[in-house]
């Protein structure tokens, strides 16, 4: 039985935490997957970053940084100012900002006062880093056959118009076959492709880098391209501020999360749960006796049996029980790719 996509994107994620790029030379990298804006998620995040600046990133906690908490985090002065002269305009009420940096103020992130008449007064605690070089988008398709490149073709154009991501990529199964070549000229030409073996992942084609800095295109509607489609397309423009701040929060995001997160959403305390190798952790259960997928365990799943109360009262290395355990080793790794 072939893989299901989970299960390859998870494979995807660990290989782009070891070897990306997959050309030229390397520094730190934080992986997420299933990120993206509100009309279009990506199975795959890499985030270049500069290493430096990214310890230095570490100083404003494991929590992202929304977009309010930004907004104060990025422009608070360094000596005591009123938040309204020292922020710049966000236009939406001061009432937000103002609670915004009572939040950061609460996460320790800049310090206030009651300065003249009464007036919140902030000064920066830490200066926010620079620290994302490049964003990265992989989609995730392991059989890519017709129908799914067509699909893919049309969402890859999209991410092209609006240039939200330095490059976009498609990961998909390596499998020899001479139709992959045809499947391949479907996509566009500044898309990348990885072909991905059982022990290795090959460049079938480079990405191009887009210009995230001009105003992109954001496709809203567009024919379908029969003879007697008339309609016209439908786009309107993405600027360059709007696409700075999208990208800081998809990578604020994904900083928080990174990919070993999905165990959040499956039931690691069930007997029948197992990480069996930590460093590639696939989700494993004993009772189907094959890796599954987290729409597969959960709570409804026939198979489901919690853990007993005597196995999470053991002491270590299994204080909590089998299940704490693993999300502790996924949580511990998540912190040191941080």
């Amino acid at each position: 039985m072939d893989e299901p996509e989970f299960l390859f994107e998870l494979r995807v994620c660990r290989w782009a935490e070891r070897a990306w790029p997959p050309t030229g030379e390397r520094d730190a990298v934080v992986v997420a997957r299933q990120l993206g804006v509100r009309n279009r998620r990506w199975d795959t995040i890499v985030l270049e970053c500069d290493s430096e600046a990214l310890d230095a990133r570490a100083v404003f906690g494991e929590e992202r940084l929304d977009s309010d908490l930004l907004h104060v985090v990025r422009n608070a002065p360094g000596s005591w100012a009123w938040y309204r002269d020292a922020l710049p305009d966000p236009g939406y009420p001061w009432r937000y900002v103002r609670e915004a940096v009572h939040r950061a103020a609460e996460r320790g992130l800049v310090e206030t006062r009651e300065g003249t008449n009464g007036r919140i007064e902030l000064r920066r605690t830490y200066r926010y880093p620079d620290w994302v070089e490049r964003v990265v988008a992989v989609e995730n398709k392991p059989d890519l056959d017709a129908s799914a490149a067509r699909a893919l073709a049309d969402q890859l154009e999209r991410d092209v118009a609006l240039g939200l991501a330095d490059e976009v990529w498609v990961a998909t199964r390596a499998t020899g076959a001479d139709v992959e070549p045809a499947l391949y000229e479907r996509l566009p030409v500044e898309a990348g492709i990885l072909a991905v073996g059982e022990s290795s992942v090959d460049v079938a084609w480079h990405a191009t880098s887009l210009d995230t800095d001009a105003p992109g295109t954001r496709i809203l509607e567009r024919p379908e391209g029969a003879d007697h489609d008339r309609s016209a397309a439908r786009f309107e423009y993405a600027g360059p501020d709007w696409k700075a701040d999208k990208r800081l929060e998809i990578a604020e995001r994904a900083y928080e999360r990174g990919w070993r997160s999905f165990v959040d959403t499956m039931r690691p305390d069930c007997r029948h749960f197992e990480i069996r190798d930590p460093d590639v952790p696939l989700p494993y259960c004993t009772a189907k006796g094959r890796h599954v997928t987290s729409g597969e365990c959960r709570h409804a799943c026939p198979e489901f049996s919690p853990e007993p109360p005597a196995w999470r009262s053991k002491g270590w290395p299994l204080d909590g029980g089998p299940g704490r355990a693993i999300q502790r080793l996924l949580d511990d790794q998540r912190a040191r790719r941080r």
